[in-house]
């Protein structure tokens, strides 16, 4: 019998065929493994497969031949950061410092998903700890990029937009603190989003900067990251920060509306805060992408973001900061690899020396010395205004516009080590995408053209809190234009 070509399959598709019959589960997950055994090799998007995963298609298959009614995700494959928990699987977010640590619960969108009927194949590569913008900080190597294995295929999520866009996975999940799942989506050509903050539990997540984290869906289309995004949503009694129950019924209600009536929607233009770093490219793409907009009805407005400019260096403050505490805990003695010294200092210094890369070392002597006493003030404390300052900006700029445009990235994927010696160039892969972090805001980075290297663009689309609906309907319209 010829194996079938899924390659472009979607949830949608997925779910009509497999309720009339027409394919099985197993056959699905076969064929991932089967990919994933041919192509991973060349770009390093996955660190481990998992060996139950056919296992669990089966019990999937012998589950609906027996009757039973299909599942929101019924026997959809999906691709997991490496920092996201599984029970009696292994986390190590990237890192020597947790190659070994096996996750004794699910996090609780794991727990949603198996329960909507999802099948994890394995875990994804990513910065370590989720620091960077290219997997290139990685302690297993970095992640090539599926359009040239020359490139970046970005951060931290990188291994799970690979995979995603290299056809080892049907959907995907990542993280995103600062752009994590956005900008790597954009470098990959696939679809991105970051939640309203609280809007989907961030319980079982190894944390880089909790006030900043999300977890969110990587797809091809709009549909399957608003069907992913439906399942994992809600409200968690096991992170104080998710939502209330008040707040999310709100959520993507607007998402089942008719398409024409976005066809008025306003939409934002930042302009001054564009010229900030975008290359000639990238303006020419957004414009073309803000052409096509406003042809197809909606309004293209330019707006103000006076504060926004200075996002990204608040940011590198807080993120920092936050991340110095959280990464406290792994000394070797109380959780983490252990790498033994001449006496106890010592001790803490070889295990945190050897446990933990460059950038982090980094980014815990930045975090550290901004929380310090006669420093507090000077950085984390005006970083932390201008946090507010920003959020401030956004909500007097939804109540002139229904959504707000941008780049998702200045430029295309860059090449391989171009910018592991330059971390301030690498910081500034973040610069569109860390307002809607600071200000909470959710957004999502879709497919917007090529360059003439064949390299995808990304446009992103902000909404106000709680507006993930209104950023599926406008993902969806703009896909079909």
């Amino acid at each position: 019998m010829a194996v079938r070509d899924f390659s472009q399959l979607t949830i949608a598709r997925w779910l009509e065929g497999l309720a009339r019959g027409a394919w099985r589960a197993s056959e699905l997950v076969e064929y991932y493994l089967k990919q994933i055994e041919k192509i991973n090799p060349g770009l390093n998007a996955y660190l481990e497969v998992f060996d139950d995963a056919l296992t669990a298609a089966e019990a999937i298959d012998r589950r609906l031949a027996s009757g039973e009614p299909l599942r929101a995700l019924e026997g959809v494959p999906i691709a997991v950061k490496d920092n996201i928990l599984i029970k009696g699987r292994r986390a190590s977010a990237g890192s020597k410092m947790l190659e070994n640590y096996t996750a004794a619960y699910d996090a609780t969108v794991i727990a949603k998903l198996r329960a909507a009927g999802a099948v994890f194949l394995g875990r994804t590569n990513m910065d370590e700890f989720a620091m960077g913008a290219s997997t290139e900080n990685s302690a297993f190597g970095p992640t090539k990029n599926p359009h040239d294995p020359e490139r970046v295929a970005g951060g931290s999520s990188g291994g799970s937009a690979a995979a995603l866009a290299a056809g080892l996975a049907l959907a995907a999940l990542g993280s995103d603190t600062g752009g994590s799942v956005r900008q790597p989506a954009a470098f990959c050509g696939v679809l991105g989003l970051k939640p309203t903050y609280g809007a989907v539990s961030r319980f079982g997540l190894i944390a880089l900067a909790p006030s900043f984290d999300q977890i969110g869906p990587l797809a091809r289309t709009a549909d399957d990251v608003e069907r992913i995004f439906e399942v994992i949503k809600g409200r968690d009694e096991n992170d104080s920060t998710s939502l209330s129950e008040k707040v999310r019924p709100l959520i993507s209600k607007v998402s089942r509306s008719n398409l024409e009536k976005f066809k008025k929607f306003k939409l934002g233009v930042p302009r001054r805060f564009l010229d900030q770093g975008l290359n000639r490219a990238g303006a020419e793409n957004f414009s073309v992408a803000t052409a096509s907009l406003a042809a197809a009805g909606y309004e293209i407005m330019d707006i103000d973001l006076p504060t926004a400019p200075y996002a990204l260096a608040a940011y590198y403050v807080i993120m920092p900061a936050e991340a110095s505490s959280n990464l406290a805990r792994y000394d070797g003695i109380r959780y983490g690899s252990y790498f033994p010294g001449q006496d106890l200092f010592d001790d803490y210094r070889t295990t945190r020396g050897n446990g933990f890369g460059l950038e982090v070392r980094r980014r815990v002597i930045l975090g550290t010395y901004a929380l310090s006493a006669g420093y507090y003030d000077a950085y984390y404390a005006k970083a932390f205004a201008v946090k507010q300052a920003i959020a401030s900006e956004f909500a007097a700029a939804f109540n002139q516009v229904d959504a707000i445009l941008t780049p998702t990235t200045p430029a295309p994927a860059f090449k391989l080590g171009e910018r592991l010696a330059d971390p301030v160039q690498m910081y500034l892969e973040d610069l569109f995408t860390v307002p809607a972090n600071l200000a909470g805001l959710p957004a999502i980075s879709i497919p917007s053209g090529r360059a003439a290297s064949g390299l995808p663009f990304g446009l992103q689309i902000m909404a106000p809190p709680g507006g993930e609906g209104r950023l599926f309907q406008i993902a969806k319209h703009y896909a079909n234009l």
